[in-house]
């Protein structure tokens, strides 16, 4: 498992975006919030750079042109897709559904519900940032298997 190029590729740019997103949000706020690092939703786009890492590196393993590629570059653009269309929306009408509910009068039975979750998904310059951040990954990455195979 640990020769397993794009695999490696892939963990190390989501680490990096949750990182990213961790440290961010400590600058900003002036506080640590454990849940960045495992939370959806923010810059950069952690499955956008997870799958364009991973399509990314099979890319150079297997070559541009195989099966495997074309395999996890589709995998990569349906779930860009979907964080900025499907959970973006959903995301949104969450937000919507919260205030209503804040809205509604104590004796309703819905008024002590536990808000739904409003950061799902993602802007397109979100999900852009989380792709260039795989192809980065993924390009640094094979040029250090490079120099590995090389010593």
């Amino acid at each position: 498992m640990l020769g397993n190029y794009p695999l490696i590729c892939a963990l190390l740019a989501f680490a990096i975006a949750q990182s990213i997103k961790f440290f961010t949000t400590w600058y900003k706020e002036r506080r640590w919030d454990p849940k960045q690092l495992v939370g959806s939703g923010g810059m950069p786009s952690s499955h956008s750079a997870t799958v364009t890492a991973l399509a990314i590196a099979v890319g150079y393993q297997e070559g541009f042109g195989g099966p495997l590629f074309a395999t996890a570059l589709v995998l990569a653009c349906i779930v860009m897709y979907d964080a900025t269309g499907v959970r973006l929306q959903a995301g949104l009408q969450a937000e919507v559904l919260n205030q209503i509910v804040y809205g509604l009068p104590a004796e309703h039975p819905l008024a002590e519900s536990r808000p739904l979750r409003e950061l799902l998904g993602h802007t397109p310059p979100q999900v852009i940032a989380g792709g260039l951040l795989g192809l980065v990954t993924a390009s640094i990455g094979q040029l250090i298997n490079m120099v590995t195979r090389l010593s």
